[in-house]
């Protein structure tokens, strides 16, 4: 099965100098732990609850900032190309639940553990993907 099939492709998208308070609103609006960054088509980073979390409120940034200063940037990306399968084990491998998917550098959808999960055939693949990626966290000492 192609990631065509599976992927959402009505992505909402936010620029990098969007305040982090906008993104967290949206995320809130949208029930999503993710917002891509664009310019224009091109994928430029993903802003995540996480990145939210960890990288602006525990650090103190203020809630104005733009995205761009607490983004990931850079991210795994997966092509239009690739198989549903292909890309949970991508997934896996490089241990993310949620996987931006470009043609020519444009995103054109996102795919999610949860996508794959719901897909009669991908139950497996999503399993052991999700098995991959949530290893018990341990208390640092």
């Amino acid at each position: 099965m192609k990631i065509k099939q599976v992927m959402t492709t009505d992505v909402e998208t936010c620029t990098p100098d969007t305040p982090i308070f906008e993104i967290a609103k949206k995320m809130k609006e949208l029930d999503v732990g993710v917002i891509p960054i664009c310019e224009g088509d091109e994928l430029k980073g993903l802003a995540t609850d996480r990145d939210i979390v960890l990288n602006a409120i525990a650090e103190q940034w203020p809630l104005d900032t733009p995205i761009s200063r607490v983004m990931t940037e850079d991210p795994v990306r997966g092509t239009v190309d690739m198989s549903a399968e292909e890309a949970a084990e991508l997934m896996a491998d490089v241990q993310i639940r949620r996987l931006p998917i470009v043609e020519q550098g444009r995103l054109i959808g996102i795919v999610s553990l949860g996508d794959l999960a719901i897909e009669r055939n991908l139950t497996d693949d999503a399993g052991e993907a999700l098995e991959e990626i949530s290893e018990p966290s341990k208390p640092k000492k």
